[in-house]
């Protein structure tokens, strides 16, 4: 059974999420709870750290806990793969989405571990490789104001970043440009990507990992980038609060008939 204070705090976070308490509203006061029945100075106390932790509500002196005011980031299609931005200029795909969004970042809000490990079996597929084999694993988590937005991560053949900043966990990007500068550098550029997204409800520990409330789901994406010839160079799974983001793709639509009449 689940504590009392925590029991509260997800009764509040659905309430906050049901829009009964809006953005830039005050959650009631601590005494107010108190007599309510809720529980225990103490109780109320933790729950509310609970739901600021959670990155649903702010508390400040003269204010109390406030319902926090956040437009969800946009997470850019395909503007945020633009070469200029990666092999050109330093800004990678997650500075990308600030950027666009009007919103401030920090190198170190990206933070990573690299491990050699064996393959899943979709990634040893994605990489065409045989069962068993071993890949370099970069998972990243991403925050912003200390916040989890989203998770990602690579996967890569080893003779494609062995010795490279790719295997290096060091907190923040890659280096100048992030890992595709890495692999352009390596003789590998990406030239095509693709994208597939699913919604899901989390498990209970990517909720804690995301710090998501109550009922929130998520977003999976997998990518799969390769070079002009076709080859795999990065299979990647990320996963998204899906309350967080805003996707936004901008593109020319193909006329696949028009192409073939001008190749015939």
């Amino acid at each position: 059974m689940a504590p009392k204070w925590r029991e509260l705090a997800d009764k509040l976070a659905e309430r906050i999420n049901a829009g009964e308490y809006r953005p830039g509203q005050p959650l009631p006061q601590i005494r107010e709870l108190v007599e309510q029945g809720e529980g225990s100075k103490s109780t109320v106390l933790a729950a509310y750290k609970a739901l600021e932790a959670e990155g649903l509500v702010t508390a400040s002196r003269g204010h109390g806990t406030v319902v926090r005011e956040r437009a969800p980031l946009k997470r850019l299609g395909i503007a945020r793969y633009d070469k200029a931005k990666w092999r050109d200029g330093d800004e990678v795909a997650f500075i990308a989405d600030r950027v666009a969004s009007g919103r401030k970042y920090q190198r170190g809000d990206q933070t990573q571990t690299v491990s050699r490990v064996t393959a899943l079996p979709e990634v040893a597929a994605a990489h065409g490789l045989p069962e068993g084999a071993e890949v370099y694993a970069r998972a990243r988590l991403v925050k912003e104001d200390g916040q989890p937005t989203h998770t990602l991560t690579s996967y890569y053949r080893p003779e494609h970043v062995e010795g490279t900043r790719l295997v290096d966990p060091t907190p923040g990007p890659a280096g100048r440009g992030g890992g595709f500068r890495v692999l352009y550098d390596a003789g590998y550029e990406p030239d095509e990507m693709k994208e597939e997204l699913s919604a899901r409800m989390p498990t209970a520990e990517e909720a804690k990992l995301l710090k998501l409330p109550p009922g929130e789901p998520v977003v999976e994406l997998h990518r799969t980038t390769y070079t002009a010839d076709g080859t795999v160079i990065e299979y990647a799974i990320g996963l998204h609060a899906a309350s967080r983001f805003a996707w936004e793709y901008d593109f020319k639509l193909p006329d696949s008939a028009r192409d073939k009449e001008d190749r015939g």
